[in-house]
This record gives structure tokens, C-alpha cells and sequence, in this order.
């Protein structure tokens, strides 16, 4: 129980970075109409980084704060579950990319359309996984990217979305707006007082 308010405490702030963070790029990488797929990859692979480096600090500030090790075993083996699948998520974008460079050989409007669900099904497999050694929200935030990656997949084959809209909206709302709720609710709901 106390490892789960740990983590909770650790989420919140981290969370909220990176619904800031995502929310901020969709929008502005909508405003600047990056609409290649080359352009909207490195974008977003720059983007996942800023992300990431941003939660690496947050989280190593949190460790230093309360004297604790920031590389622990518990840390390990959540890093260690979550890496199959946002490594499998990084491969696709890179072959994506390397396809994007040469014209001619597929349509690379379709690959960028369904990159974005793709992403989001890697991202949502990652949690699940990491949802063994967290709190059991983790796992349900997994499921609701798993098949909210699904449905988007369903809906762009469905209707005719204008691609820009698309593509961006799918990034926004899940790794934007998604990830702010869920830092606000981890927030609010943390227990006050003398919890660890």
C-alpha cells in the first residue's frame, strides 16, 4: 500500500507534464500544418522525447527530495515491462520514416493516418504492462488506449476525416488531454497526511 502511494504521488506531476506537453504540440504542430509524414514523424519523435526527458527530471527531483534511489528495482522492472511494446511503437515510426524518404514506393499519407492509433495501442500495451507493479489504475488507463487506438483505427477507416484534423486529434486527445485528466485526477484523489 505504501509503494502504491509512492507512485501515485510520483504520477501525478508527471502525468500533468505530459498532458501539457502533448496538448501544446498538437495544437501547434496543427497550427504550423506539419502534414508530411516525415515532418509529422520527427515532430512527434521530438516531441516523445521532450516527454520523456521532462519525466526523467521530474521523477529524479521527486527520488532527491525524499532521499530515495531513483534507479530501483521497482523502477527497473516497470522500465523493463514497458519496453517491448514503445520499443516496437519506435521501430514502426523509424521504418515509417525510412519509407517516407523514398517516394513512390507506398502511400505515405495512409501510413502517417494509421501511425497515430498505432502509437497509441503501443503506448496503451506499455501501461498495462507497468500496471502489474503500480497502482491498478495504470492498467485501466493501459485498456482505455488500447482500445481507444482500436476505435480510432475503425473511425478513420469508416469516415472520410480530414487527414490534419485526424492525425492531430488522435495525438491531442490521447497524449494531451487524456494524460492532463489523469494527472488532475491523481492529483485530487492522492491521500493528504501522513500516508508514507
Amino acid at each position: 500500500m505504501e509503494r502504491s502511494a509512492v507512485y501515485r504521488r510520483a504520477l501525478a506531476p508527471v502525468m500533468t507534464f505530459n498532458g501539457v506537453v502533448g496538448c501544446t504540440a498538437a495544437v501547434g504542430g496543427w497550427a504550423a500544418h506539419i502534414d508530411s509524414p516525415r515532418g509529422f514523424i520527427i515532430f512527434w519523435i521530438s516531441v516523445a522525447t521532450l516527454a520523456l526527458a521532462g519525466s526523467f527530471l521530474l521523477v529524479r527531483r521527486q527520488a532527491l527530495r525524499e532521499s530515495e534511489p531513483f534507479w530501483s528495482p521497482p523502477t527497473r522492472r516497470i522500465t523493463w515491462a514497458m519496453l517491448p511494446p514503445l520499443a516496437a511503437g519506435c521501430i514502426i515510426s523509424l521504418l515509417v520514416l525510412g519509407w517516407a524518404t523514398n517516394p513512390g514506393k507506398a502511400d505515405y499519407s495512409a501510413m502517417a493516418l494509421w501511425l497515430p492509433a498505432t502509437w497509441v495501442i503501443f503506448y496503451g500495451c506499455a501501461f498495462h504492462a507497468a500496471g502489474f507493479f503500480m497502482p491498478r489504475g495504470m492498467r485501466l488507463f493501459g485498456w482505455i488506449f488500447v482500445l481507444g487506438g482500436c476505435s480510432c483505427l475503425a473511425l478513420r477507416l469508416q469516415y472520410d476525416i480530414e487527414p490534419l484534423i485526424y492525425v492531430y486529434g488522435v495525438m491531442g486527445f490521447f497524449f494531451g488531454l487524456f494524460h492532463l485528466a489523469y494527472g488532475v485526477y491523481l492529483y485530487f484523489t492522492e491521500p493528504r497526511g501522513n500516508e508514507t
